[in-house]
């Protein structure tokens, strides 16, 4: 897999890409992960990438013709299957959709800064867009950090165990249940005796159950959701 990261700020990705499950992946050749500097594209003699907004109005306005050259710069060399760019006011992203785009073979994520990008941009070159939350941050390197780890570490041998991914969180619509690991006594609390019984049939129905309670309990909406198509 290929991902492009287009950034004004691309020191700010640095140090996420070279440690943990992305670090491995990337040294084992599994995804190739590049980072391009929007204003290397810049026809200002200042190097600019962003403007003041037409109508007026507080903040600034990431320009449309370095990201349009960075990207038609990108497609000469490769076919893209989705250009990505995260804004607080897109459809959340949610494990479905990251199951989807881990599948993608080449992927470029534009991240945004200022007060937000021209719309031309979004109109003409986004493919999709995500959110991470009805809330606001300085600009996109971080969400794109969270997609690229959510993306990457469903790679086929990313990770040790290649069951692991399938049994986290919102797999099967569903929070995951507890874990524990030794002791089985730690202060006078006990592992779940189903846990230590050694009966594979109990300990998958227990995590189920488990599974099914902590969803009711800590997201209604999933709960509800994951009934109705019951």
């Amino acid at each position: 897999m290929i991902i492009d990261l287009i950034s004004s700020v691309p020191e700010l990705l640095s140090g996420p890409l070279e440690y943990s499950i992305i670090g491995k992946a990337r040294s084992s050749g599994l995804v190739e992960i590049r980072t391009h500097d929007l204003r290397e594209y810049s026809k200002n003699k200042h190097r600019k990438v962003d403007d003041y907004p037409f109508g007026g109005g507080a903040g600034m306005v990431m320009t449309a013709q370095p990201v349009f050259d960075c990207l038609e710069a990108l497609q000469k060399n490769s076919n893209i299957d989705a250009v990505l760019f995260p804004s607080p006011d897109a459809e959340v992203l949610n494990q479905k959709k990251v199951n989807r785009i881990s599948l993608y073979q080449h992927i470029v994520i534009l991240c945004g800064h200022y007060k937000g990008v021209d719309q031309r941009i979004r109109d003409m070159l986004v493919t999709q867009e995500y959110s991470l939350g009805d809330y606001v941050l300085s600009g996109g390197e971080l969400p794109a950090m969270v997609l690229i780890d959510s993306v990457v570490r469903l790679l086929p041998g990313a990770i040790g165990d290649s069951e692991s991914a399938l049994d986290d969180s919102f797999q099967d619509g569903l929070l995951s249940a507890p874990v524990y690991t030794r002791p089985a006594n730690f202060r006078g609390h006990i592992v779940p005796e189903e846990l230590l019984s050694g009966d594979h049939k109990r300990i998958r129905q227990w995590r189920e159950k488990q599974s099914l309670e902590r969803t009711r309990l800590r997201r209604p909406d999933l709960y509800q959701r994951y009934i109705n198509k019951k």
